[in-house]
């Protein structure tokens, strides 16, 4: 049986304001509370997490990330509540995609594809 994967990506220019590897980012820096730890935890750099948060903030009206530098009980990263609300309806909408995506088209294409491919020729 085929499966269907949609990669949803909203474009601020040609910047990709948000897709899953943001959305996934946001949700562990809610988690952790910090960009580094949210980073570790999806095996990214923290400079690689560090720039998509940039590009995300960069690109939404309001920040999306709050940043704490320095040590004490303060310190770290959340999402502002602008980035609760962007993260909740990117969510949403992929699974309004989602879900609309099966209907006749996709069953016949999926009726189409092979349990699993062909060997190579050779």
């Amino acid at each position: 049986m085929a499966r269907l994967k949609l990669k949803l990506q909203l474009y601020c220019g040609d910047e990709i304001a948000m897709g899953p590897g943001k959305a996934d980012l946001l949700e562990a820096i809610a988690r952790t509370g910090s960009i580094s730890a949210a980073g570790r935890a999806l095996k990214m750099s923290y400079r690689r997490a560090w720039l998509l948060v940039d590009t995300m903030n960069r690109c939404f009206a309001s920040p999306l990330v709050e940043t704490h530098p320095g040590g004490g009980q303060n310190a770290g990263a959340r999402l502002t509540p602008e980035g609760e609300a962007a993260l909740a309806a990117y969510r949403a909408l992929s699974a309004q995609v989602e879900g609309g995506a099966a209907g006749a088209d996709f069953a016949m294409l999926e009726s189409a594809i092979r349990p699993a491919p062909l060997a190579p020729k050779g």
